[in-house]
């Protein structure tokens, strides 16, 4: 399900090759993301980020609360009150992602240059296409599975319902936009072995394409 791998621009030889990592939920992206870094690929997760910048100590609780206030304490955002507050209200929504968004490129340019030295790097971004991060990467590599498969992992996660999952798919672009505009399509319906052989090839066939 690979695209052949494309014609890098030379400037890849002064910093790294940036690939954009992202899939709909419940597709595989986090299980990709860990097998990259098990393949000494740098990965600068933005979720994982997100929870730093929300948790005890972290740097946006004072604007969120004043944003949505009773939606933090000493443990950090409660997330179910954020995500009451926020759910199904594209306003409230969009005042949250303009706290959140700024923070998080700002890690990520901190990430970029700590890694300046690597051939390849990675941005784990969920919402790459519908949040338009499209231009901040050189590659787009889609995590796919069937949507019963994805329908079957979201569902068994706690507190999680058919209508909520309903609302997610909503907001996400559908798996098969997001494939047709992928440079390469990762796919994890089959074994966690032919995941793994999956990522395995796309980085030889990019270590190589850098090389030359």
């Amino acid at each position: 399900m690979m695209a052949p791998i494309k014609r890098l621009p030379p400037h890849h030889r002064h910093r790294p090759m940036v690939l954009g990592l992202t899939g709909s939920i419940g597709m595989g992206k986090s299980a990709v993301a860990k097998m990259l870094r098990s393949e000494g690929v740098p990965v600068f997760d933005a979720d994982a980020e997100v929870h730093v910048l929300q948790g005890p100590g972290g740097a946006l609780l004072a604007q969120i609360e004043a944003a949505f206030p009773g939606t933090t304490g000493p443990q950090g955002v409660d997330r179910a009150r954020l995500g009451a507050a926020v759910f199904g209200n594209p306003v409230a929504l969009k005042r949250l992602e303009n706290i959140v968004h700024p923070a998080v490129a700002r890690s990520r340019a901190a990430f970029v240059r700590a890694n300046r030295s690597r051939r390849i790097i990675v941005f784990d971004i969920p919402l790459l296409f519908e949040k338009g991060g499209t231009q901040n990467v050189d590659g787009i590599v889609v995590v796919s599975a069937a949507l019963w498969q994805q329908r079957k992992r979201v569902l068994a996660r706690p507190g999680m319902t058919a209508a909520r999952l309903r609302h997610i798919r909503h907001l996400q672009m559908a798996d098969h936009h997001k494939r047709a505009h992928a440079d390469w399509v990762i796919p994890t319906g089959g074994t966690k072995l032919a995941t793994r052989q999956a990522v395995r090839r796309l980085l030889q066939n990019l270590r190589s394409a850098l090389a030359h």
